[in-house]
């Protein structure tokens, strides 16, 4: 009990400096929000933090900020916000106080499992989707939260949780999720591939913040240790956790979502979300923009002005308050290139990539040897889109210096004018292994006058129980993205079979040729905008 109490203590002081508040204004265990409002009108927004009842049970730590001069009798319109993976309450502290400034009454809580909150971390599984009902709940019976006006947003965890939740309470009428998933499976298991940066940083953060789950334990070592019998308990696993298994229920329910995320999100890739817009009947907005996981809306958690957080909070006055801001007749797509300019808004996702598709014939056959890395790789997560979002330096290689024998290469001509990348590049080609198993990765490069290649996009692609000798067809999308190609330059296509950001499946050994028959030629199709 002395060490809750202190945590929640020096959470509080935490939330008090972040607030700029005097020491003796942050409190631990305050007194009831509803009662709090009825005294006489504050100078800014209430905080309090609460224990909240959670489902099964469990106690979740949560604040909570209502109106600065709430009226007695007053229903206000209720945001929540669940707090991402390995993050505690105090998250979205500058976000809430803005949106409370505005007339909201916002809850945050740590997510289950992590930090103070009960429970184990369930991965967004049924426990934390019922959560979010229970906080609901708890804030209708205990602040001033408008029943027929209720948001639900976050960031990565959040995001996920966010709209999973959007699919079983209709009560939920607005979601802004950012950075998150709606396919699990497509995000970090894309292309049959295990994308080991990101799971082992998703499972070192659980275990350090929280306390994961059996059923996570399990799948994690699973996958991780590619245990190939157990995939389809893995994948099922996933979907159970995808809100594009269930995207009829979220559009029965009827909730206005927008969709945020980064080109360069190494996490959860910008493919999954794209698809599941397209899926969505309500209203609906996406936006991508430059970036890695969550670092398009970081600067908003810390309250400096962000895009992002400035177009949830006009979304979530549009949907909870009725205002006529003009966020629901811009274009609802809206995403802006990683190599320069302002946004660009489309109808719909189909026609980001309207200019037309430039098709690149990948002619002679290629032979490679497995199990070494070429020197061409999609880079570090985080770091190197990071890198790319702030100073435009994406992961590169020098294409004339990657050895053959180990990378297939195909370069187009040098265009006279810029090639405006814009949608999901897609590979066909045609593959004959050695051996029964097999992994690689495509690499989309722009090439300068020095044959120095910056990265456009990439994926991974993995195969099992083939037939060795024999060949078969591949059909991949490479990671969606916004770039442009200077005039001058060609683009390059190339093909390894070891990235330090997946797991491979090359048995010692293994070698792929890749061709291109006459009857099934092989090609790139690279989507690019109108000019």
């Amino acid at each position: 009990m002395e060490r809750t109490t202190t945590a929640a203590a020096v959470a509080a002081l935490l939330a008090a400096a972040a607030l700029g508040l005097a020491p003796h204004q942050a409190q631990a265990a305050p007194a009831p929000v509803a009662a709090v409002a009825a005294d006489a009108p504050a100078a800014s927004p209430e905080l309090r933090f609460h224990d909240i009842p959670g489902s099964g049970g469990i106690t979740l730590k949560g604040n909570v900020f209502t109106p600065a001069g709430a009226v007695s009798g007053r229903k206000y319109p209720l945001i929540v916000l669940p707090t991402s993976w390995g993050m505690p309450q105090i998250e979205y502290i500058a976000q809430a106080r803005k949106l409370a400034d505005s007339g909201y009454v916002v809850v945050s809580y740590t997510s289950r499992g992590f930090w103070l909150s009960g429970g184990q971390i369930e991965v967004a599984g049924p426990p934390d989707i019922a959560d979010v009902s229970a906080v609901i709940d708890w804030a209708l019976a205990n602040s001033p939260a408008d029943a027929d006006h209720i948001g639900l947003g976050g960031v990565s965890y959040g995001a996920g949780i966010s709209l999973l939740a959007s699919a079983h309470d209709p009560r939920i009428k607005a979601v802004v999720a950012m950075s998150g998933w709606a396919d699990l499976i497509e995000s970090i298991y894309s292309g049959r591939t295990q994308h080991l940066q990101a799971a082992g940083m998703l499972g070192a953060a659980g275990y350090l913040t929280g306390r994961p789950g059996p059923e996570l334990q399990s799948i994690l070592g699973d996958f991780l240790g590619s245990r190939l019998d157990r995939e389809q308990q893995m994948i099922e696993w996933g979907r159970k956790r995808s809100a594009a298994e269930q995207v009829d229920r979220i559009n029965a329910n009827g909730a206005a979502v927008m969709l945020g995320n980064a080109w360069g999100d190494t996490i959860f890739p910008p493919n999954q979300y794209a698809k599941f817009y397209e899926r969505l009947t309500g209203p609906k907005r996406l936006e991508f923009r430059p970036g890695d996981h969550a670092t398009a809306e970081g600067t908003g958690l810390l309250g400096l002005p962000n895009d992002t957080w400035t177009n949830a909070h006009r979304w979530f006055d549009r949907y909870l308050k009725g205002e006529r801001n003009g966020v629901d007749t811009e274009a609802p797509v809206q995403i802006k290139s990683r190599s320069e300019g302002g946004y660009e808004g489309y109808a719909d996702w189909k026609s980001v990539g309207s200019g037309g598709t430039e098709r690149l014939a990948l002619s002679d056959s290629e032979h490679v040897f497995a199990n070494v890395d070429s020197g061409a790789n999609g880079g570090i997560i985080f770091l190197s889109s990071i890198l790319d979002q702030f100073v435009k330096a994406p992961p590169t290689a020098s294409i004339p210096l990657l050895p053959r024998a180990f990378a297939a290469v195909w370069q187009s001509e040098r265009h006279d004018t810029p090639r405006r990348v814009r949608g999901t590049v897609g590979l066909h080609t045609t593959v004959t292994p050695t051996k029964a198993d097999g992994t690689f990765v495509a690499y989309l490069y722009d090439v300068g006058p020095l044959g120095i290649g910056k990265l456009v996009s990439n994926a991974p692609y993995t195969f099992h129980d083939r037939t060795p000798g024999r060949a078969f067809g591949v059909d991949l999308e490479l990671f969606s993205t916004a770039y442009d190609v200077p005039a001058g330059h060609r683009l390059a296509l190339v093909v390894d079979t070891v990235d330090p950001l997946y797991i491979e499946h090359n048995p010692t050994g293994a070698q792929l040729t890749f061709s291109s028959p006459r009857s099934d030629p092989s090609y790139v199709s690279v989507p690019l905008r109108e000019q």
